[in-house]
Order: structure tokens, then C-alpha cells, then sequence
């Protein structure tokens, strides 16, 4: 018989009826009347031109001929249900991403927004790797490691995405500004200076204090620098807790400064360019699996509108 004219729903009656020893108890299992299953397993004896039941007053019983096709049918559906199990599975299986990213743009910028993500894509397995060092991308399967760089490009043998344009302003606490206000860049001399020292892996130094006061027309001014930090956290920590004021930028501080933790005691003025971007590193050659795709295409969506907020 040809697959197109087989009768399954009869087919999936007749071995349950079979397993059961009862056409009721198989119409309870299958959701449906005794009658319904009767007729069906009535359609198949006759489609078949043998019985596969006998019948009497106080029940049924399988004939030979219904145990031999018992037998086949059983094994036939156990062999389509491990089919759709294994599509099933193959289509809600973990897309692994692993991320490398600045360990200040991956807390203060990247895990916020991260949760959307995850909550569309709920199948994609992402591993931070909070890290400076720039690992190769490469694609694998259906997954990738990619990497967010903070720095001044090109990068070398790797496709790149700029995802946000830099800029340095002061923050601080709003306690700090109510002890103390600040209406000129002179007025910042009074106060402790927090600085973040990093040398990029192109041998670029990260813009400071110095270049700062320099943009402000404040040059060869004697800095009270008291703290110097290679992490943005930690000498936000120090501002935060009114300790001093420091240079930020706007993907870490962003956060801070919409809950009122942080204030720019200038606004807009006084805000100096850094040579520096964040980018998004993709292997130079090959596709993106569907799945990374999604999530490259989230994240410039989401990097352009925190740009054009900022702007």
C-alpha cells in the first residue's frame, strides 16, 4: 500500500486498541468515543480484508493477524514519533554564543540591555568573557565567538562594526556638588581628581585629565589627581560615593546619571572626543548562523539608538 493511502488515524486506533485489549480503554488514551475507535478498526478489517479482532460480549481479542500487524504498526509509529522528537529537539537546541567585551562596557552598558535579548531568544546560550585581550572570532556550527573592542581601529584581519562613537565629560555626586558647587572647569581644582590609566592594544594612550583641562584652555595646571584606576567600575565606585570627580563616558555612565546617581555638574559643555569606539569584531570571512545574525542585528539596533539618545 502506498504511504499517501495509508489510513493513519485508523492505524494509531487499531495499536492502541491492540496494546489495551479494549477499545474503551484505547478511545480514553486517544481522546475519543469507543465508537469512533470501533469504526475506524472497522474501516481497517475491511480495508485489510481480515479481521484483527474478535469480538464478543464481554470484550475483544486480537486475532493472529492482528498481532503480526500490531507488531509493525507499533514499531512503525515509534519510529515517526523518535522522527519528530529529534526535529523537535533539533529545532529548540542551545545556539552557544561566547562574547568577549571591556569589563566596564559589559556591566555597565552590555548586561542591562542583555535581558531583551534573552527573552526573544530564549534558545541562545551567551557566555561573557569580560576581557581586554582580542580572541579570534570564528563561527562554529551554529553558534560563534565574537568580540566587543573598545579602542582606535582598523583591526587587523577581522570584519568590524562600529557600534558607538566616544566622548569624555566629568561626573560626580550630587552630594559632592551640594557641598561644593562647580560653575567653571577652574572650580574642578578643588576637588579630588579620580583618573582611569589604560593603554589600548595599539599603544594609544586612554585620554585624561590632562587633555581635559588642556581642551577647557586650563593648561600646565597643577592636577590633584589623588587615585589612578585601570577600570571605569572601579573609580565610578569612588564618584559615586562622593570621593571625587572623573572623566566618563557616556555607555558606562548613562545608566547612572538616568538614576540620578551621578550628575555632569557642566550639562553638555565641556565634553572632550576620544580617539577611542566600540566595535563589534566578526570573523573576517564566512556567515553568520541565523541565530547570531539575530543577535548582531540586535545589537547595532540597540547601539544606534543609545547613540542617537546621546547625540
Amino acid at each position: 500500500m502506498k504511504i499517501e493511502r495509508l489510513p493513519l488515524n485508523a492505524l494509531r486506533a487499531f495499536s492502541e486498541a491492540a496494546r489495551a485489549g479494549s477499545f474503551k480503554t484505547a478511545a480514553e488514551r486517544l481522546s475519543v468515543t469507543p465508537g469512533a475507535v470501533s469504526r475506524q478498526i472497522k474501516q481497517l478489517e475491511e480495508r485489510l480484508g481480515v479481521a484483527l479482532f474478535e469480538r464478543h460480549a464481554n470484550g475483544v481479542h486480537v486475532t493472529d493477524a492482528g498481532h503480526l500487524l500490531a507488531e509493525d504498526v507499533d514499531a512503525g509509529l515509534a519510529r515517526i514519533a523518535n522522527g519528530v522528537q529529534a526535529v523537535h529537539e533539533r529545532a529548540h537546541a542551545a545556539t552557544t554564543l561566547t562574547l568577549s567585551a571591556p569589563p566596564s562596557f559589559t556591566q555597565f552598558w552590555l548586561l542591562p540591555r542583555l535581558a531583551d535579548f534573552e527573552a526573544q531568544e530564549s534558545h541562545v546560550e551567551i557566555s561573557l568573557d569580560a576581557d581586554q585581550d582580542l580572541s579570534d572570532p570564528i563561527w562554529h556550527g551554529d553558534g560563534a565567538r565574537l568580540a566587543l573592542r573598545y579602542g582606535r581601529g582598523p583591526w587587523p584581519g577581522v570584519h568590524s562594526e562600529r557600534l558607538l562613537e566616544d566622548s569624555l565629560f566629568p561626573v560626580c555626586s550630587p552630594a559632592l556638588l551640594e557641598r561644593s558647587p562647580i560653575d567653571t572647569p577652574v572650580d574642578l581644582l578643588a576637588h579630588p581628581l579620580l583618573e582611569v590609566v589604560w593603554q589600548s592594544r595599539q599603544n594609544v594612550d586612554f585620554p585624561g585629565w590632562r587633555d581635559w583641562f588642556d581642551a577647557a584652555g586650563l593648561p600646565g595646571k597643577t592636577l590633584p589627581i589623588q587615585q589612578r584606576y585601570s577600570l571605569y567600575g572601579l573609580a565610578l565606585d569612588q564618584a559615586i560615593a562622593g570621593r571625587g570627580i572623573m572623566l566618563a563616558n557616556p555607555a558606562v555612565v548613562a545608566d547612572r546619571l538616568a538614576s540620578g546617581v551621578l550628575v555632569r555638574p557642566f550639562g553638555d559643555r565641556h565634553v572632550i572626543d576620544s580617539p577611542f569606539t566600540y566595535d563589534l569584531i566578526l570573523p573576517a570571512t564566512g556567515q553568520a548562523p541565523p541565530a547570531i545574525q539575530r543577535f548582531i542585528d540586535w545589537l547595532l539596533d540597540e547601539a544606534a539608538r543609545f547613540q542617537g539618545e546621546i547625540d
